[in-house]
């Protein structure tokens, strides 16, 4: 069993919120998200939002408060074997429902097909917020290139607003 020990990153102006299904291994290592050298996760976000990709852990996090996004997972806990989204089992969710409340956030993007099930699974219907699919920035889903990717992401511009774009 795999315990997730990655604190959320979320403000309480945040508008969004950004869900994975649990940290790879180099994540877990690295004590945060996306650590993996070869996802592409921080540079899709960057040209998103057209600024430089975001280096130490420290400007990741001033990157996605700044841009106010929140930054969390689906899952607390689960037997996986290594970075294996496909080997998932056992699972225990975060307290999404928790972690939303208090803030601004006004919709939640999925990144990848596993994030998205496990969303729709375990964290439906407590929070009463639009959901959306974002295909994965993993380095496994080599189907879309970064240009795609930062494409397809680029609908996180259009719900972030002060001015409620839902």
């Amino acid at each position: 069993m795999e315990i997730h020990s990655i604190d959320p990153v979320c403000a309480p102006d945040a508008r969004i919120l950004i869900l994975g299904s649990f940290p790879s291994v180099a994540s877990r290592q690295a004590g945060f998200y996306y650590a993996h050298k070869q996802n592409r996760f921080f540079k899709v976000l960057a040209a998103v939002f057209g600024e430089d990709v975001p280096v130490s852990v420290q400007e990741k996090k001033q990157f996605l408060i700044r841009n106010k996004i929140a930054l969390w997972d689906v899952i607390k806990s689960c037997d996986v074997d290594k970075s294996s989204d496909s080997s998932i089992r056992n699972v225990a969710p975060n307290d999404i429902a928790g972690l939303v409340s208090g803030t601004g956030i006004k919709a939640v993007y999925l990144n990848g097909k596993t994030a998205l099930s496990l969303y729709e699974k375990y964290v439906l219907p407590s929070v009463a917020l639009p959901y959306f699919y974002l295909p994965s920035t993993s380095p496994a889903n080599a189907a879309h290139s970064l240009d795609r990717l930062v494409g397809e992401w680029a609908v996180i511009l259009n719900r972030q607003s002060d001015r409620g774009c839902l």
